[in-house]
């Protein structure tokens, strides 16, 4: 047995996140961005006067990628203290850098600096999954506006929708998820450079006392990092309500996906609407007949767990103290990594499932046909009355005929026959072709497709339109 198989490895990473996730919360991101941060804090300075030469910031740059990780654990091991390790690590690889290194810093200028810098990396790339989702629905919208189908409250039959129009309330709700996800992202705040209790007492004494250089230094780092805004006030981290922000977006896009995917099972159970299903693939160990769809319940699975981490930076914010305490720390290794994995988990098994979802068009055409003569009766009603007849003795007649109907239904296990008992009732002074039009399944669907053209036309075709140059986004699945 290898090594790695000996001790437990998170689900998270190993079978449901892809890898380009998986590596923005990895060891070499995240240590590699502490160097990142150190050589832009290095710059700044130089650039402001402190006598920090481009031989030492060049040998910094040769070192960025290449962390001994050995040498830093066994420092921490001593040290009790991550950053510090780190620090003496990469000072013990480039000797000359030693005295310039981190100064005026204080640990969570790396620390909280990286975990933003992550974050905003991790969301681009959750955002482009939600388009790919988002073209994805939009396309099978289009291709089924026009297809009646039964439509459900409390999952029990209603007024008929279309196939189209149901795909547009999932594709909706990720449309918002996607527009909350924009707005943060273009409002995410850098903590920059703010020292020990975010005074900025540090860089003030390192510049003699020069406030406009303590604030071009805050910029010149934050512009390097990409970022075009700082906190102008924080204690020794950024509020943590950042966090909240940014978990509550990714536990929305869990419920939005944890609603579709229910509707899909729902939709399997009755043989209408199916998740694709590969030719190999075993749906029971026990039962080979079954065709489960486990991308689906690995959706809700997965979104539970998110939507259940929404709650936690809720708790961090709230019990933070005064300018700061650690106990946020070993929360916040957990907690942000695996929302995001979680998330981008999610998003790769929809769009799997969104570009080959199945449609059974007959089995569709037959449940509704099985229950449009009884949505048909309140047409026949009106049609019936305008052509004269009292509109309380044809009521009587149409819910006598719906009751037994009804019974041979659940009772003798028949199939409808209710239209065409309806169709030689002589009271209704309706013809037979006239009664069979009249319970067409296109007349039921109300504005269903002309909905779904709107909408499409809208709101959805815009936000394609703007991120055109988004390529696909590949996928691949541990069945």
């Amino acid at each position: 047995m290898s090594d790695e198989k000996k001790w437990y490895q998170s689900p998270l990473s190993e079978r449901y996140a892809s890898q380009e996730m998986s590596y923005l919360f990895s060891p070499q991101f995240k240590y590699s961005t502490w160097r990142s941060l150190w050589i832009a804090l290095a710059r700044a300075q130089k650039t402001l006067g402190v006598p920090i030469t481009e031989a030492q910031i060049r040998a910094m740059q040769a070192f960025r990628e290449n962390i001994d990780y050995a040498k830093a654990e066994v420092y921490e091991t001593k040290v009790r203290h991550d950053v510090m390790a780190h620090i003496l690590t990469f000072g013990e690889q480039c000797p000359e850098i030693k005295g310039v290194l981190h100064l005026g810093a204080t640990s969570c200028f790396v620390t909280d600096n990286t975990d933003l810098i992550q974050m905003r990396e991790a969301l681009k790339l959750v955002r482009n999954k939600i388009i790919q989702v988002i073209r994805q629905l939009a396309d099978f919208a289009k291709e089924h506006a026009h297809r009646p189908c039964l439509s459900y409250t409390h999952f029990q039959v209603a007024q008929p929708t279309t196939v189209g129009k149901r795909a547009c309330l999932w594709l909706q709700d990720f449309l918002i998820d996607l527009h909350d996800l924009n707005y943060c992202l273009d409002t995410l705040r850098f903590l920059g450079t703010k020292g020990a209790t975010g005074t900025q007492s540090s860089f003030l004494l390192l510049f003699n006392n020069d406030h406009d250089k303590v604030k071009k230094l805050e910029t010149l780092i934050a512009d390097e990092m990409g970022f075009s805004q700082t906190y102008l006030i924080s204690g020794q981290t950024y509020t943590r309500k950042q966090d909240i922000r940014i978990l509550h977006i990714l536990s929305s896009l869990a419920a939005t996906s944890h609603k579709m995917a229910t509707d899909l099972r729902l939709l399997s159970h009755l043989k209408e609407v199916e998740e694709p299903f590969a030719e190999k693939q075993v749906g029971s160990s026990a039962m080979p007949y079954k065709r489960n769809p486990m991308r689906s319940e690995r959706v809700c699975g997965l979104a539970r767990f998110l939507i259940s981490l929404h709650e936690n930076p809720l708790y961090t914010a709230a019990t933070q103290w005064m300018e700061r305490t650690l106990d946020d720390s070993a929360n916040r290794r957990m907690v942000l990594p695996e929302a995001f994995l979680t998330a981008d988990g999610i998003l790769s098994l929809l769009i799997n499932v969104t570009a080959h979802i199945i449609v059974h068009p007959q089995v569709i055409r037959r449940n509704l046909e099985e229950e449009l003569p009884f949505l048909a009766t309140e047409h026949l009603l009106m049609e019936s009355v305008k052509r004269g007849k009292d509109r309380q003795h044809i009521h009587e007649i149409l819910r006598k005929h719906s009751l037994d109907a009804a019974h041979r239904v659940k009772e003798e296990g028949k199939p409808s026959d209710l239209l065409e008992h309806l169709a030689n009732e002589p009271e209704l002074g309706l013809s037979r072709d006239e009664v069979f039009e009249i319970a067409q399944a296109e007349h039921f669907i109300g504005r269903s497709a002309e909905q779904v053209e709107e909408f499409l036309l809208q709101e959805v075709n815009p936000v394609l339109q703007q991120n055109k140059d988004i390529p696909p986004c590949a996928v691949s699945i541990v069945i």
